[in-house]
């Protein structure tokens, strides 16, 4: 073999490596990307104040929504970047980000419910057992808002405070008022 065809296939073997070393960090510089982690995240990281006790469900998952939106994690809650095959480089990255999540979402939790999560593996379906525990949409939980809002009065607030605690109680309302289903098509306009 001469001198020049073995340095050939050397500068050749390195390319390849060099290729592969930057496919598989392209999330590690690209902050577009779903599975880029900034180097100060860690699973530490607590993403909502007051943690998850139940009754302040609402407030704590438009919390930690706003908060994964900001670190572009979102789609691994809602179910939108599924887990890629095996075989697939993405799928370390995929696993990296999904038990960063699951640790940031337990440690936005009370304890009992930490406890209640803790042999869980996807980050999604942690979302989806805590939404369908915590998430009110009943009658008794509508009633109270709505006597709130009721029986406000402006009193010695100014306007400005009177309409921020209103404000504060139609949002609450409009959390607990599930969207109404139809199974009605565009001739129902």
């Amino acid at each position: 073999m001469s001198t020049e065809s073995s340095a050939s296939s050397v500068n050749g073997a390195q390319a390849h490596v060099n290729l592969q070393n930057n496919s598989n960090k392209g999330y590690q510089i690209d902050i577009l990307n779903p599975y880029f982690m900034h180097p100060n995240e860690n699973p530490g990281n607590i993403l909502a104040t007051p943690l998850l006790s139940g009754p302040n469900y609402h407030s704590w998952s438009r919390a930690m929504i706003v908060a994964l939106r900001s670190k572009h994690k979102l789609h691994f809650i809602n179910g939108a970047l599924p887990r890629p095959a095996d075989d697939d480089r993405d799928s370390i990255a995929w696993d990296r980000c999904n038990t960063m999540i699951i640790s940031w979402i337990s440690n936005s939790v009370e304890p009992e419910i930490s406890q209640s999560i803790l042999w869980m593996d996807i980050a999604a379906e942690i979302w989806k057992e805590l939404k369908d525990r915590f998430y009110q949409g009943d009658i008794f939980h509508i009633s109270d808002p709505q006597e709130e809002i009721y029986t406000l009065k402006q009193g010695d607030c100014t306007v400005s405070t009177y309409y921020t605690k209103m404000k504060k109680l139609w949002q609450k309302l409009d959390n607990f008022s599930p969207i109404p289903h139809t199974s009605c098509n565009d001739d129902c306009k």
